[in-house]
């Protein structure tokens, strides 16, 4: 007969919650160290579609209360006008009220096909524009402030293009920590493919003027439920989750709005 020899409690003890605090240790420092590689080009040509060579604007107007209608009125007179015409290297995507988030808020996402040459190419016209003029002057009678940045798309994302409506979109901004833009697209590249079934990917932008590190998801929805099974929808799919733990550890800040379109808005 084989004689058990026991092992005394400390031990056992001692040696379970070294176990347990490796293991948190491990899981702690997963939140900080990233191993970074060695690069020889700049994040934006590695995430973005360099072939097309897109430049996006976004702009934030925060609103006067009591001005909102007549600012609405003044958009829908002029930004449609400069969007059709040719004569512009560029294209009103979107432009939206903020329902839920920030109140009496404006957001416009524009369209540079050629980059930072047709930008400039854009507001070089627009100073010889009066009737822009005119309207820039009139807007800044209803504004609280202004802000604005330069992005560019992720290539694993769709394009936006006009979509029929009627529809709510959710603009989810990510403030990144430092050094993460490639870990974050590495991970989104993958995880793109849960978030398509129901056609609610509408484009994913990075900045790289304005506020840095940040990143935009848009997505469009048939109304709020849509949007809540649409989400839960995805933690069924095998994969999802892993994502989710790997890139909430690489965000400082998250936001979220529900916009409505504006008439002008030829994403409905």
């Amino acid at each position: 007969m084989v004689e058990l020899t026991a092992v005394p409690c400390s031990i056992v003890m001692a040696f379970a919650t070294s176990s347990s605090r490796n293991r948190e240790d491990s899981w702690f420092k997963s939140l900080f160290v990233r191993k970074v590689d060695p690069r020889k080009d700049a994040h934006s040509n590695l995430l973005t579609k360099n072939e097309e060579s897109n430049l996006y604007k976004i702009q934030f107007h925060n609103v006067k209360p009591e001005c909102l209608d007549a600012y609405n009125k003044l958009c829908e007179d002029v930004l449609p006008s400069i969007h059709a015409d040719k004569y512009y290297p560029c294209e009103l995507v979107g432009t939206w009220n903020t329902w839920y988030g920030e109140q009496d808020q404006a957001v416009h996402l524009w369209r540079y096909r050629g980059g930072y040459p047709a930008l400039t190419e854009v507001m070089n016209k627009l100073k010889q524009n009066q009737d822009f003029t005119a309207y820039r002057k009139e807007r800044g009678k209803m504004l609280m402030s202004r802000r604005n940045q330069l992005l560019l798309e992720f290539s694993f994302w769709n394009e936006p293009v006009p979509r029929e409506g009627p529809n709510i979109y959710e603009l989810r901004s990510y403030q990144l920590r430092p050094g993460t833009m490639i870990e974050w697209g590495n991970y989104w590249a993958r995880a793109i493919g849960y978030r398509q079934h129901n056609r609610e990917a509408v484009g994913g932008f990075f900045s790289q003027i304005g506020d840095l590190y940040m990143v935009h998801h848009l997505w469009a929805y048939k109304d709020l439920q849509s949007r809540e099974d649409t989400r839960n929808g995805a933690w069924q799919q095998e994969g999802w989750d892993e994502v989710v733990y790997y890139t909430v550890p690489l965000i400082q800040h998250m936001d979220s709005r529900i916009m409505i379109p504006t008439k002008a808005s030829p994403l409905q």
